[in-house]
């Protein structure tokens, strides 16, 4: 089953949002782009919020809106996480969740106390909303959201008015709740590398348009992806706890057969965990060093190399089946003579942690 859509939707001045596309109803689908690029015109056109001036949307053999009269916004079962969160401020926390558990025209993804475990709301449940912090807010919104039993949820930028903290922590709930339940999520941002640590498969819009989309991981190393051209421009790699350094405090991530150094993780062995290796943080090596403090240094081939007349210039690694990005001088790889296919070594500054803060080696 998957979210299809090709729809016109006129929006203010001169903006219009005019896109095709097909959105897999798996995993997570980060909806990317700039602020003004139509991820929240799009949201709201898939929650019936909002009916296109022409096309169609339908999900699996659901037709929510062809031309004729557009399925009503409650009878698509979708949840909404807004930005604002848009609690009833005269409903406690329990009257929120309640209302939406009412309403419910399914069976709830999560059992309600345990979603309220999950969510750390157990003593908020008598409070109003005008007492809760935002990242109380936004934790009651997901829990309502998710009462409601949709069969899609929507998130519209859920962490833009957290502070660092409290979206560390969402981001951690979400990132739970994605690996645990059997619901498909549409989660709109702007921002690259919080989309990094959630979603499986992107979508980048610009001006209305839908640019590209595919694999979170595949786009991540993609040269011919915007996401390239970016100056935060990261891989994303998918790594097994193999080991626990206990006397230096480092833990052993294999990745394709290969071994990273990161900040010891209090985790068991075989735990799955996904790297971000932004390009500028990886150098490159034509023989293996023996005498540096990097610790993490990988044998890589030169898959690709940029083409480009400015100072910089990318390359793309393959490291078994994945790949990693390296940022260097045109200089530098002029001096070195590198070549595709090249056997070289990537030195790596820095690897993040996608569900921790960022460690440094």
């Amino acid at each position: 089953m998957s979210l299809t859509m090709a729809v016109t939707c006129q929006g203010h001045g001169d903006f219009c949002l005019d896109l095709a596309c097909e959105i897999p109803a798996t995993g997570v689908t980060a909806i990317y782009g700039r602020s003004g690029s139509g991820k929240s015109t799009l949201l709201d056109c898939i929650a019936g919020l909002r009916n296109p001036d022409a096309g169609k949307i339908s999900y699996g053999d659901n037709d929510w809106f062809n031309g004729g009269k557009p399925t009503p916004p409650w009878e698509r079962r979708i949840g909404y996480v807004f930005q604002d969160t848009r609690l009833f401020p005269h409903l406690t926390v329990q009257g929120n969740l309640d209302y939406a558990g009412k309403r419910a025209m399914g069976p709830c993804p999560m059992p309600k106390d345990e979603l309220v475990s999950t969510l750390g709301l157990a003593n908020l449940l008598s409070q109003t909303p005008d007492t809760l912090s935002a990242g109380q807010k936004q934790r009651v919104a997901i829990g309502r959201a998710l009462l409601s039993a949709p069969r899609l949820l929507l998130l519209d930028e859920p962490l833009a008015n957290l502070d660092q903290q409290a979206s560390r922590e969402c981001l951690a709930l979400l990132q739970q709740l994605a690996q645990g339940l059997d619901l498909p999520m549409l989660y709109v941002s702007h921002d690259i590398e919080e989309v990094s640590q959630l979603a499986d498969h992107l979508l980048l819009l610009e001006d209305g348009k839908l640019q590209d989309q595919g694999s979170m991981l595949e786009m991540s190393t993609r040269l011919d992806s915007r996401l390239a051209r970016e100056e935060q421009a990261a891989a994303i790699l998918l790594g097994e706890i193999e080991a626990q350094d206990n006397a230096f405090s480092l833990t052993q991530i294999s990745v394709e057969g290969e071994t990273l150094f990161v900040n010891h993780l209090d985790q068991p062995l075989g735990s799955q965990r996904r790297l971000r290796i932004p390009a500028r943080d990886v150098s490159i090596c034509l023989a293996k060093p023996e005498d540096s403090s990097i610790l993490n240094i990988l044998p890589v081939t030169i898959q690709e190399i940029e083409t480009c007349h400015s100072a910089r210039l990318l390359l793309r690694l393959a490291l078994g089946e994945q790949h990693l990005l390296a940022r260097i001088t045109r200089k530098s790889a002029e001096r070195l003579e590198l070549q595709v296919g090249d056997k070289v070594f990537a030195q790596i500054k820095s690897v993040a942690l996608l569900s921790e803060a960022e460690d440094r080696q």
